[in-house]
Order: structure tokens, then sequence, then C-alpha cells
């Protein structure tokens, strides 16, 4: 079991239930709700997952639409 408010807490950004953390190989997304997660690297490539197809296309797209409060 995760721990989400020690997550939600370090967490760069946090877009419906999805925290988003910078780490050296790029972006660590990780479900608050679900215990699913992903790394996206710096030119926006799924590196590992074990979220499904669907959820996966939807991370992305809140990440491509609010990466630039990452960049803040």
């Amino acid at each position: 079991m995760i721990n989400i408010d020690t997550i939600s807490a370090s967490a760069d950004m946090i877009v419906s239930g999805y925290a988003f953390t910078e780490i050296p190989l790029g972006i660590q997304v990780i479900n608050l709700a679900c215990n699913t997660a992903c790394v996206i690297d710096n030119n926006d490539t799924v590196i590992e997952t074990d979220m499904d197809d669907i959820e996966l296309e939807i991370v992305l797209n809140y990440y491509k639409r609010n990466r630039v409060f990452l960049e803040e």
C-alpha cells in the first residue's frame, strides 16, 4: 500500500488524482486512487508502466496539457 500523504506532499503537480514528480529519468506519475504508475522520459516517451492503454493515454494528455506548471 502506498502512502498517499507522502507521495502527494512530494509531488510537483497533482492533476485529477495523478501525482506528477520530476525524477532524473523524466516524470514519474502515480495514480493515487488505484496504485498504478508510469515513467515518462524527457522526449514524452513512456519508458515504464503498469497502467492499461486507456489510463496511459489519459495520463499523457494530462501531462501534455499541464507540463508548463512543472517548469515553473
